[in-house]
């Protein structure tokens, strides 16, 4: 059968067709009803590899070392399935992708998606996936050239075109095309309204070019635009914090953390990177948040052997040091530096560099070792991209890089640190970088700077 990406699906029940493209149209934009239908279509056909194979990618998305098992058992049973019964190459190929993920090699598994989309463009949902395990490992120029490949398939007539745009916008953003990714998202959005993906988008090119009050206009206006989803809604709100933050209403912010950000308090990594990089920016900028971390640092400290994504673990890392926990740091590192490189296993890779570096001068700065935190964070620096997640999450450490540069004397490298970050967001200078600029002019160009 054809689905709504007019892709092959091979299901032993014809009326398990409408809950697939549920599942399709819920991938898509994020919904919180995506498990409902997939749990519907592997009821009617406990068989299905397309299905089956979401689901190990779905588990492998939440990077918690105990679900990396059952997604195992996911795999396991979609290769069953394809050996019982004839399937499409599509269904094939997301099997074969999954397995190469499984085996510590996502990179290999985007390009069996986009083998896919060379033979079928109009492939939204491969799209979407190839674009999302490209978000996680930080190649924002593939995420772009991937979804420009395949936009001409997605016409005027696509039924999908809307969500597409919303990929297309992230990439653009994320390449530094802000003008071209705020139209791409706002076309997006006129044609599928529920796209929290396009939305964020353009929020996100509103926090890049210091465009904060549009960027709350933009999102007030359409709040509707991500009631539907799962935890992504709270990202979402978590972006509009950041636009109060950058507004200097840190009340503000601090409302949306209890009362939206927050207010489900679970320990999925991507609820507790928007919680801690929210508490660390409120902190940095000198304002109290009171008991908000204790609650954080205790999920986190359960997390320090996980080891299934750095960008999870450096937010782990950023819980663990605004509440001083200080056996949990040295477990997490202690864990970390004895991770090796080997057997080409591209997290692990990841971990050695940047990701010891960077969790290494976290934890310092949390101590108050403000050189050692500097001199490790700028060691990370050129490879923190690698981590995976936007600009945008990325900042927070960037942030705590030129404080900690700052306290501790190297106002020249600091000055390099800002006209770089500067330079990424089209020349505009966010509350942050002015602030930054004028400690630094405050402090006078003759200080000395240490050695190091």
């Amino acid at each position: 059968m054809k689905d709504l990406c007019f892709g092959d699906i091979t299901l032993s029940d014809p009326s398990a067709l409408e809950d697939w493209n549920g599942v399709i149209l819920g991938f898509l934009a994020h919904g919180a009803s995506t498990p409902e239908h997939l749990n519907t279509v592997l009821a009617k056909d406990p068989q299905c590899a397309m299905a089956l194979a979401v689901k190990g990618f779905a588990l492998l998305m939440l990077a918690r070392r105990e679900l990396v098992d059952i997604a195992h058992e996911a795999h396991r049973d979609a290769v069953a399935s394809i050996q019982a019964r004839p399937v499409s190459a599509r269904e094939q190929a997301w099997v074969k992708a999954l397995g190469l993920w499984l085996s510590g090699r996502p990179s290999q598994s985007v390009q069996i998606l986009e083998g896919v989309l060379a033979h079928s463009p109009e492939d939204t949902l491969t799209a979407k996936l190839g674009h999302g395990i490209r978000f996680m490992l930080g190649d924002s120029q593939g995420m772009r050239r991937s979804i420009e490949r395949v936009l001409p398939a997605h016409g005027a007539d696509h039924p999908l075109r809307g969500y597409l745009l919303g990929c297309l916008s992230f990439a653009m953003e994320e390449t530094g095309a802000y003008q071209q990714a705020e139209a791409a998202g706002l076309e997006g959005l006129s044609l599928a309204s529920d796209d929290a993906w396009g939305l964020h988008a353009v929020a996100h090119v509103y926090d890049m070019t210091a465009d904060s009050a549009r960027g709350i206009k933009l999102l007030s206006e359409n709040e509707a635009g991500w009631a539907h989803c799962n935890n992504f809604r709270y990202h979402v709100w978590w972006h509009k914090a950041l636009l109060h933050l950058d507004l200097g209403q840190p009340d503000e912010a601090l409302a949306l953390y209890d009362q939206k950000v927050r207010i489900d308090r679970t320990d999925d990594y991507r609820d507790i990177s928007n919680a801690t990089s929210l508490l660390m920016r409120l902190e940095l900028e000198g304002h109290t948040v009171g008991n908000r971390w204790e609650e954080i640092a205790e999920l986190a400290e359960n997390r320090t052997e996980d080891g299934c994504l750095v960008f999870a673990d450096l937010h782990y890392m950023l819980a663990l040091a605004g509440e001083s926990r200080d056996t949990a740091r040295g477990r997490m590192i202690g864990r970390m530096r004895n991770t090796q490189d080997t057997q080409g296993n591209e997290a692990d890779a990841i971990v050695v560099d940047p990701g010891t570096a960077a969790a290494s001068g976290l934890a310092a700065f949390g101590e108050g070792r403000y050189e050692t935190a500097f001199r490790n964070l700028e060691a990370a620096r050129p490879r923190m991209a690698l981590i995976g997640g936007s600009h945008a999450q990325r900042d927070v450490f960037e942030r705590i890089t030129i404080d900690a540069g700052l306290r501790a004397g190297h106002v020249e490298k600091v000055r390099r640190i800002l006209d770089e970050r500067t330079a990424l967001r089209g020349g505009k200078q966010d509350r942050f970088a002015e602030t930054r600029y004028l400690q630094i002019s405050e402090m006078g160009d003759t200080m000395k700077v240490p050695a190091q």
